[in-house]
């Protein structure tokens, strides 16, 4: 009698054939365009002022009202060490009287004016950065306009170097002018600026979360409102442009202007001040042209 083997013959191995599964569909990837308002671009202005306060704080220029106040050893002593410095000075008086020199009193009443300088450093660069901040917000500067302003800034500045070297005396007095201009703020303003400009921040994030727009494979989504109100658009025909508006915004985020057409919409969709803006074009150009492929595939 003849056994059937549990290996089993051609009927078993056919039977035994992996059964192909059913492709998943995979899901249409998602490109997110966000439009932020101008106060993005002030992060340098926090930025230093975050810097200047731990700065402060290192140094001790906390604006305390402890800090202000002598200790109790120093009150203590203060009478005796006006008597001193009354001495000192009318023992000056008499020295430059009899002709001799009164460096040495001038050069101590001089020590704790140069001790905080550093005040004065921190504001002026704060208050330069938060200049130049202010500009490049208040005004658009393209690449013309740009252009046109570096060689306008080159040429005063040749300019100026020339009327130095002209007057060598100009220079120093120049110099003189503006360090006699003494700006001066504590750890805690910067703190308190830092902590406020952070606040809106967060704000800012929050109120986009409910307000950005979504471009897929075939339409295009518009997300806004609290109760998340959807609006839909169609898709496979849709155009976009890029613009750089500003150099510098561009150079702080690499952000521009990036326009929607939709033939659904008469009005064109206007994006200001999208982060990221080569790299959201790029990916979108991908989109579309994938699917266009694949329309074009489908038909033939």
């Amino acid at each position: 009698m003849s056994e059937v083997s549990p290996s089993g013959s051609g009927s078993n191995s056919s039977s035994t054939a992996p059964v192909a599964e059913p492709a998943k569909s995979e899901p249409q990837p998602s490109i997110f365009l966000v439009s932020y308002p101008k106060i993005v671009f002030l992060y340098p202005t926090v930025v230093t002022s975050l810097l200047c306060s731990i700065f402060m704080w290192v140094q001790g220029g906390s604006g305390n009202p402890a800090e202000a106040q002598p200790p109790a050893s120093a009150a203590a002593s203060a009478p005796q060490d006006s008597s001193r410095i009354l001495a000192a000075s009318v023992s000056a008086m008499g020295s430059a009287q009899d002709g001799f020199p009164a460096e040495k009193v001038e050069e101590k009443s001089a020590a704790p004016l140069a001790v905080r300088t550093y005040r004065h450093w921190c504001a002026r660069i704060f208050l330069v950065v938060l200049g130049l901040n202010l500009v490049v917000m208040s005004f658009e500067f393209p690449r013309t306009t740009s252009l046109t302003w570096f060689f306008a800034i080159s040429t005063l500045a040749i300019g100026l170097w020339f009327l130095f070297t002209l007057y060598e005396s100009l220079a120093p007095a120049l110099l003189s002018g503006v360090l006699a201009i003494q700006p001066e703020a504590n750890a805690s303003f910067y703190m308190i600026f830092t902590i406020i400009m952070l606040a809106l921040y967060v704000a800012v994030l929050a109120s986009r979360r409910v307000d950005y727009w979504e471009v897929r494979g075939n339409e295009l989504l518009h997300h806004h409102g609290f109760l998340s109100n959807l609006e839909r658009l169609s898709a496979p025909n849709l155009r976009i442009d890029k613009e750089i508006t500003d150099v510098f915004e561009y150079l702080l985020l690499r952000s521009g202007r990036l326009i929607i057409h939709c033939n659904d919409e008469r009005r064109a969709i206007v994006l200001e001040n999208v982060l990221g803006i080569d790299k959201k074009e790029r990916q979108i150009t991908q989109m579309l042209g994938a699917l266009q492929v694949r329309v074009r595939t489908d038909n033939e």
